[in-house]
């Protein structure tokens, strides 16, 4: 699904960490979480003992976007709103220009079913086989299509002129490999000329105090949230606990955080060059102080 990862993470729009869903153990789920690849449950089983502590692992071949999640994906959260859709679409459909897009992790549809509407023809790659039903069940979105599957390295048939990861959907590749996988992977079904965009948060390594690996974001009296960063893996996750009611509850969810610099050597590797960056889909410029990145690499015309 689209944004499998974390919303744009922008102090200003959220206060949440990676997994700025703020979707708790028990509570709807307003925002994105994780969009697992086909070797999620496996890692987390595998992590679950280890010293970071990622908890249970998750069962469900849908990965962290099963049903129950699908089922409350599209209530109302910033993600959603008119604005942040519209400004997502003007420039994709700028980028095809009469073109075919591919959406990495396509979900529910936030962003294909409205490029639809503007003309431009959408192919979606989504592990997710309930959020694809969600898509499906909405008008025009069974005209879409879609193939199920790991968006590092699941190709379709034919090319495009733009391919685009938004809310963060690159950190669910939670290893360096599986990043790099993906630029080639896009690079190898791009037309010449075409694009691949990414919309991910920068690191929050500033708000780290020295000495210290955790970052809290929420303090209630049942309800606590933080992220754990890694800094000589890259390694990060946001970690929820809920108690009350008479119960409580712990979610952990792992990604990869990535730099500016990281993604176009990344890039490089496959053959794409940067020709944009921008701090947000308003095209403000990018700068040291800028939460997010939208960037834009090119595959040579010739």
């Amino acid at each position: 699904m689209e944004s499998g990862c974390p919303p744009s993470r922008s102090r200003s729009r959220t206060d949440g960490g990676p997994d700025s869903g703020h979707w708790w153990p028990g509570d709807p789920v307003s925002t994105a979480t994780l969009r697992g690849r086909p070797d999620r449950a496996r890692e987390i089983r595998e992590r679950a003992d280890g010293p970071w502590g990622y908890g249970p692992p998750v069962n469900d071949e849908d990965g962290y976007f099963g049903e129950a999640v699908a089922a409350r994906y599209d209530e109302p959260s910033e993600m959603s709103e008119p604005d942040v859709v519209d400004a997502t679409v003007d420039l994709l459909a700028e980028l095809a220009n009469g073109g075919r897009a591919l959406e990495l992790g396509i979900g529910t549809g936030r962003i294909a079913l409205p490029l639809t509407l503007r003309g431009v023809e959408v192919h979606g790659i989504d592990l997710s086989r309930a959020m694809v039903a969600r898509l499906r069940a909405k008008p025009g979105g069974d005209a879409i299509g879609v193939t199920i599957g790991d968006f590092a390295t699941t190709k379709v048939d034919g090319t495009f002129s733009v391919a685009y990861l938004v809310f963060n959907t690159i950190m669910n590749l939670t290893t360096q490999d599986a990043q790099v996988a993906c630029f080639r992977n896009v690079a190898a079904q791009l037309e010449p000329g075409g694009c691949f965009l990414i919309e991910v948060l920068m690191p929050q390594l500033r708000r780290l105090p020295p000495g210290q690996n955790v970052v809290p974001y929420h303090v209630s009296p049942t309800r606590w949230a933080f992220d754990i960063y890694d800094v000589a893996t890259q390694a990060t996750s946001s970690n929820y606990v809920y108690v009350g009611d008479g119960r409580g509850e712990y979610r952990s969810i792992p990604f990869r955080y990535v730099w500016p610099a990281e993604l176009d050597l990344m890039a490089q590797l496959a053959g794409l060059r940067l020709r944009e960056r921008w701090a947000g889909w308003k095209r403000e410029p990018f700068t040291h102080e800028s939460d997010q990145h939208i960037s834009i690499w090119e595959k040579p015309a010739a």
